[in-house]
């Protein structure tokens, strides 16, 4: 009977546990950075994943040997159609956490006959001193980017910059009204981007672990796990590799560079036939250097970078885009 000789590393990060299936195609942000912005604005915004392309521009970098001399990137395209705020949420820290502990809609979206947001804003201006923190309820609809879904996806975006008092004179000022892609975020901006990634089904630890598949004379199994515990204690440990589901789990890419932005019906971006699985972009579009998670038609989240970001925040200097020229 053979025995290991040798150590080796351990196979598959523990860090994403556990590795089941996202409970819904809607990713949910638990926290919220916080900026020095002086006047309030959303943190966040959805969109809806178009494809890649190539973007080719001038590198901006000080400090690299690269500097000033053009710079082949990979990107994403993410179609950004207007969201509109129908709602105001409340949170107060209770236990050491936030709760919610209250909340109005625009009169449009409240669905009662004689509700008045105006009478529930006042209502709440009087607790503002208790509350921790407050967001905004908006709502997109995915028709609007080209997907065949009209019925809109409620979603809480964070609200930042201001004191308390500010923030809610903001909200209330915007409820019931749409808001651009465009007034939160600028070209050159950096932002995490939140998704459900690519699903990929019930694999086996080869795969999913990236553990070695044993010699081709092993018994009864190659690609499986040599031992999965020991006789005694008779115990499988949570950190072995084991076969279930892989993909189709939220993750977070940190640090999108905003490289572009554009409207789809003035300054077209499409290749010729639209984009794969996606088709015509025909609404607000973001172009983000590097890929993000997910497939193509899916909803993803921008938030404001929560790791401070020490970079200078200029507008990109674009050459050519794999799909035009720009300037054409």
């Amino acid at each position: 009977m053979g025995h290991r000789k040798h150590s080796a590393p351990r196979r598959g990060s523990l860090a994403y546990r556990p590795r089941a299936r996202a409970g819904s195609f809607i990713p949910s942000i638990h926290n919220w950075p916080k900026i020095g912005a002086p006047t309030p604005s959303l943190l966040g915004f959805p969109g809806v994943k178009v494809g890649m392309l190539h973007a080719i521009t001038t590198d901006d970098r000080e400090k690299t040997p690269n500097f000033g001399k053009p710079l082949y990137n990979s990107a994403t395209v993410v179609a950004v159609p207007e969201v509109s705020v129908v709602g105001v949420r409340f949170y107060a820290t209770e236990y050491g956490s936030d709760r919610a502990v209250g909340e109005f809609y625009s009169k449009e979206y409240s669905g009662k006959e004689g509700y008045d947001p105006v009478k529930a804003a006042e209502s709440w201006k009087e607790r503002l001193p208790k509350v921790s923190r407050l967001a905004a309820l908006v709502t997109v609809v995915p028709n609007d980017a080209g997907i065949s879904q009209k019925k809109p996806i409620l979603l809480e975006v964070g609200v930042g910059g201001g004191d308390a008092s500010a923030q809610f004179d903001f909200i209330t000022r915007v409820l019931g009204k749409k808001i651009k892609f465009s007034e939160i975020f600028k070209a050159g901006n950096y932002v995490d981007v939140l998704s459900i990634t690519r699903g990929k089904g019930f694999e086996g630890p080869v795969t999913r672990f990236g553990v070695k598949r044993k010699q081709h004379k092993s018994r009864k199994s190659v690609r499986a796990v040599g031992v999965i515990g020991p006789w005694h204690p008779a115990a499988v440990m949570y950190t072995v590799a084991r076969a279930g589901q892989m993909g189709f789990h939220q993750r977070t890419e940190s640090g999108k560079r905003i490289l572009l932005l554009g409207n789809g019906k003035d300054d077209k971006i499409d290749p010729p036939g639209g984009f794969l699985h996606f088709g015509q972009v025909e609404t607000d579009y973001a172009v983000l250097k590097g890929s993000i998670p997910g497939s193509p038609r899916r909803l993803v989240l921008m938030r404001h970078p929560i790791r401070k970001q020490y970079k200078k925040v200029t507008p990109p200097q674009i050459l050519e885009l794999s799909t035009k020229m720009v300037g054409s």
